[in-house]
């Protein structure tokens, strides 16, 4: 049991857990309705307390320092590290957070003003950085010649996240989404504290990564399929509640098969050929690099960089890349915090708007696992992965476009095609940032990449999309219907995405030799092993 626990399978699995149930900023819709009545906000107020949810969930600077420096010591003395620390700090905000909203909400405590339970929000949604920087990083050290892969995993469980915990309040308590806040506070804490012992960093390269790492892919589309039949049929019929608890109950067996998987590949390491007999004097062909002897790889890791934040911040390829997540990122999670209103304006029904807002977190998993999945798989071939970038951002400029047009069904096509194109830049760019910047303080930067996610939301749906909107806004409660609304709105965005395609390729043409050397160096580590 002992030899189970202490590998990368397990610390994937473990990692896979924490990452499910990480996502709750992804499910404020459940409770927005009960702390906007409770504390008595308007509309304006709510949405102020929202932003500070974007942005304690996307600014997570401190939690890729906090990795950097606990891991740093553990990697010079030798020894597996493990961000534990970054999984405590994770839970403790995690549970301060929303246990305090909880408690404003049901009078435990007088009600708090506005900037205190702004600050509530932003520390509860601030715990997603700290479990995503150690779960992504973390695996990405232990996968270091399928980033993308891993990262696309990660990253994909994240984005389904939201739908997880909506089938855990459908199944313990739909219409009470003040209990749910409790939840929220108790079940991501418990997870991570539960599971955090098992995640560490293993230098190895295995025989079988890659059909192993696919296997766990095959899980991750298998629950993507069964969550969206799942909010399909729970849109269309009124489930009781022991169908409910069915349908969670399915959903946590197949979230248990990674420890299958992680079993799997142990029994493989220990005889990963059956009638293969080692050749005297050929290398051993099932484990390379282990923590235990010597590791082949350390000259070709040598020469891959590890820039810290501030060297990476000097760099032409840092801003290029920056300035193109804030066209692709920004314009994207834009476009989803306004999904419902656009469906308003365009006469769907109550119905329809629910199902586009929950089959969102389908198309961004899809996108956020698509694009890592894939690029790797094209880098592996010499395909230089920011080019996948400057496909996504070219494809999100027709999404714009789409959700800007006046055909039946627009915005079911343009949410399926941005949500997509969104979700890859969420796998693509921490995997290009390992790449350039290297892997020991990739969970700083990438974090601070990521910045531009929350700084373009605001750009594009207070600067932009709020403004025209106003402006064509008539009658009772301000409101516009048509599509003269948010087409000048998604015309312009589409604009900036294509400009934003314009710097993705100026990047791929800067960074193209050095991935002709980073997949050299690759393949060679990888027929070695």
């Amino acid at each position: 049991m002992e030899s189970l626990l202490n590998t990368k399978w397990v610390s994937t699995a473990a990692s896979i857990w924490i990452q499910c149930t990480s996502g709750a900023s992804y499910t404020f819709g459940i409770y927005s309705s009960v702390l906007k009545s409770s504390q008595s906000y308007d509309q304006s107020t709510l949405n102020t307390v929202s932003v500070f949810k974007d942005i304690g969930a996307n600014v997570g600077v401190l939690s890729g320092l906090l990795y950097s420096t606990v891991t740093t010591s553990s990697r010079r003395s030798g020894v597996n590290s493990s961000p534990w620390v970054v999984h405590v700090a994770g839970a403790i905000q995690c549970f301060v957070g929303y246990f305090l909203m909880w408690a404003s909400v049901v009078g435990l405590i007088s009600r708090p003003p506005v900037p205190l339970m702004c600050l509530f929000m932003l520390v509860a949604a601030h715990a997603q950085t700290f479990f995503n920087t150690a779960n992504v990083v973390s695996g990405v050290e232990n996968f270091r010649d399928f980033g993308g892969t891993i990262v696309g995993i990660m990253k994909g469980f994240l984005g389904l996240s939201g739908a997880i915990l909506i089938q855990v309040y459908n199944a313990l308590c739909k219409g009470d989404p003040t209990t749910f806040i409790l939840i929220l506070a108790i079940v991501p804490t418990l997870v991570s504290l539960t599971l955090m012992p098992c995640v560490k960093i293993y230098k190895t390269t295995t025989f079988d990564d890659k059909n192993h790492l696919n296997a766990f892919s095959a899980i991750a589309l298998i629950v993507a399929a069964y969550l969206m039949v799942a909010i399909i049929l729970e849109n269309i019929f009124s489930f009781p509640v022991w169908g409910r608890t069915i349908t969670f109950i399915i959903l946590l067996v197949l979230l248990a098969s990674p420890v299958g998987i992680a079993a799997k590949a142990l029994k493989e390491e220990k005889d990963p050929l059956e009638g293969y007999h080692q050749i005297p004097g050929e290398p051993d062909q099932t484990t390379v690099g282990s923590s235990s002897g010597v590791d082949l790889f350390r000259d070709d890791e040598d020469d891959e960089k590890d820039m810290n934040l501030f060297q990476a911040m000097v760099t032409i390829n840092f801003w290029l890349l920056f300035i193109a997540m804030i066209c692709g990122m920004g314009s994207g999670l834009a476009t989803i915090n306004n999904i419902s209103q656009i469906g308003e304006s365009l006469g769907y029904t109550t119905m329809e708007r629910s199902s586009l807002v929950a089959l969102w977190s389908i198309w961004n998993f899809l996108g956020r696992f698509g694009g890592g999945f894939i690029s790797d798989i094209f880098l592996h071939k010499g395909w230089a992965r920011p080019l996948f970038i400057v496909i996504t951002l070219a494809t999100l400029t027709f999404g714009h476009l789409i959700v800007a047009s006046d055909f039946p069904g627009n915005l079911y096509i343009g949410s399926i095609v941005v949500g997509i194109c969104y979700g890859s830049q969420w796998s693509l760019m921490p995997a290009i940032t390992s790449e350039i910047f290297g892997v020991r303080h990739m969970g700083t930067i990438f974090n601070a990449v990521a910045i531009a996610s929350p700084v373009g939301s605001y750009v594009f749906s207070v600067r932009i999309i709020g403004y025209l909107y106003d402006k064509v806004a008539e009658g009772e409660g301000n409101s516009c219907y048509g599509t003269k609304c948010f087409m000048l709105s998604f015309i312009i965005m589409a604009s900036v995405a294509f400009f934003g395609f314009l710097v993705a390729l100026a990047l791929f043409f800067r960074t193209r030799w050095f991935y002709g050397q980073l997949v050299v160096r690759r393949l060679r580590r990888l027929s070695i092993s």
